[in-house]
């Protein structure tokens, strides 16, 4: 078991959280302790299920929870473009870093399912 903040996944996924917690300290004060807080707040939580996807011996569920949290994200993320307090820039900047994370879960699940299979005779 690799030490999880040595993880490409880990370090993507950290990237994404720095973005999202910079970004959402530009809301108007209707959406900052709102959405913003619900965007910091998923993007805690996806860190701490890649932590326990590293630690544990079945990764599936913990992975299950990464994407779910990866794809509120990009609820609230397309939410606040559309209220006008995320820049087209940042939009795409932001979605940029959560397809990295995204292509990585998918591979890192694909991996973990192929290895589980191969273990059960």
């Amino acid at each position: 078991m690799a030490l999880y903040y040595n993880l490409p996944i880990y370090k993507a996924s950290y990237k994404l959280v720095i973005m999202l917690f910079a970004s959402s300290s530009n809301f108007a004060r209707e959406y900052k302790y709102t959405a913003g807080q619900e965007l910091k707040d998923e993007g805690l939580i996806l860190i701490k299920n890649i932590y326990r996807a590293n630690k544990a011996t079945d990764r599936i569920i913990y992975i299950g929870g990464a994407r779910e949290n990866l794809e509120i994200i990009r609820l609230f993320l397309r939410l606040m473009q559309d209220f006008n307090q995320l820049s087209l820039k940042k939009f795409v900047e932001i979605n940029q870093a959560v397809e990295e994370v995204s292509k990585q879960l998918t591979a890192w699940e694909r991996y973990s399912k192929a290895k589980l299979s191969t273990a059960d005779p």
